[in-house]
């Protein structure tokens, strides 16, 4: 029986571009690293995203765990694992490249098929951790810091009122500024709050604000910072809403408030567009979410487009993406903090990836409204005084509560069993 329905499709895509096969055709290695990758599997978990958990099972008894960006994974989980089986799992970068030559008809380099290397590159770097007994930064390269900072994504509207609040009084800027108190009292010293939302009536198609709806946002942002003061690290999302002469607009109003950064004010695709905006005001501009590989972000670099990257390390590609990503950065004196909306499984590989490279200088986190959140894993709270530490152990260095996944699985996904 097939062990995958694109069993056929792959085998006879790898057979056509033999020149580009990069499957192990018999390489030498030590006998007690003959190890063989048995499945490849994906896993939806109903978190505040859909959480895509991907594992990779080996003969050696030993799992890896990873993490793919929230959307339609599974599909492409079950494209690759055919590629993948009986393949050598010390061999992360070829077999990234591999996953990668695979999904070439798929857009490969691009979208869902990155997220979909992503989260099994992240479980290889997990089973060679674990093989070898080294932590994942280790083998990467090493360390540049003991812990990650991080910033408190705060969300907006609906996440900080109450369900039977009026939808206009959930925009007030006194209930941005409550939570942010709550954030900062709670050990952050780095928060962010989404900006691209507001109340009234607005023709959101034209992707332009009026005076008032601009003036919102600043009475937002001057009722954070009067109630917080001036240290805490404050940065606000547009999530691409907006046109280069609204984001100008803002960001020029938004200057005397010495923002960390304003996140994503116009649509990704134009890196010319980024750069007029971050060459037109004071306020430092992120972007960096929807881009995947080095290929898409060298536009932005060259282009002066962007003063800090923000890469997603469950979409971009995974941990040696997001380095190389990062190493590009540094060479234009672009510093990096990721974006994250992942589960403890991809927040701490995370972590690994921005304690190797020095320009990485702050984390996501955007879960604090997900009340079970660590009770995915059986350590103690990652989150310590806004930072979280770099784990010793081998792997990821977290261990999964398997009973909790279980329970927190999204309609129709089938239990993951115990570990050997």
């Amino acid at each position: 029986m097939p062990r995958s329905r694109y069993e056929h499709l792959v085998t006879e895509m790898n057979a056509g571009v033999g020149w580009r096969n990069l499957s192990d055709d018999g390489m030498r290695r030590e006998p007690t690293r003959n190890v063989e990758i048995t499945a490849v599997e994906n896993r939806v978990l109903g978190g505040n995203f859909p959480w895509n958990l991907v594992t990779v099972e080996t003969d050696a008894g030993v799992r890896g765990y990873g993490e793919a960006f929230c959307g339609p994974i599974s599909e492409h989980i079950d494209y690759l694992e055919t590629s993948l089986v009986g393949e050598n799992p010390y061999d992360v970068e070829r077999l990234t490249e591999h996953m990668t030559q695979t999904l070439s008809g798929l857009a490969g380099g691009e979208g869902y098929s990155q997220a979909a290397v992503s989260g099994v590159e992240t479980a290889l770097w997990d089973l060679a951790g674990k093989l070898t007994e080294l932590p994942v930064y280790q083998l990467l390269g090493g360390k540049f810091r003991d812990a990650v900072d991080i910033y408190c994504d705060c969300h907006a509207g609906e996440h900080l009122g109450e369900a039977d609040e009026d939808p206009h009084e959930k925009y007030d800027p006194e209930v941005y500024a409550d939570v942010a108190e709550e954030v900062v009292n709670e050990g952050f010293d780095a928060l962010k709050f989404d900006l691209d939302v507001a109340p009234g009536d607005t023709d959101t198609a034209t992707r332009r604000l009026s005076n008032a709806a601009v003036q919102h946002k600043v009475d937002i942002v001057d009722a954070i910072r009067n109630r917080i003061g001036t240290e805490p690290t404050l940065a606000f999302d547009l999530h691409w809403s907006f046109t280069v002469e609204t984001a100008l607009r803002v960001a020029r109003k938004l200057e005397p408030y010495d923002l960390a950064w304003l996140e994503d004010p116009v649509p990704p695709e134009n890196a010319d567009s980024h750069r007029r905006v971050t060459e037109g005001t004071h306020t430092p501009i992120l972007a960096g979410e929807n881009l995947v590989r080095v290929e898409g972000f060298l536009p932005f670099f060259e282009a002066g487009a962007i003063d800090i990257a923000a890469p997603d390390i469950q979409k971009c590609g995974g941990l040696s993406e997001f380095r190389k990503i990062s190493t590009l950065a540094d060479a234009y004196d672009v510093p990096v903090t990721p974006h994250n909306v992942a589960s403890p499984v991809g927040t701490m590989a995370s972590v690994h990836a921005c304690a190797t490279v020095p320009n990485a200088f702050a984390l996501e986190y955007h879960a604090r409204d997900v009340d079970w959140w660590d009770d995915l894993h059986t350590s103690d709270s990652l989150i310590e005084d806004g930072q979280i530490a770099l784990p010793e152990e081998p792997g990821l260095g977290i261990d999964v509560n398997i009973d909790v996944i279980n329970e927190r699985l999204a309609a129709g996904e089938e239990p993951l069993e115990a570990e050997p």
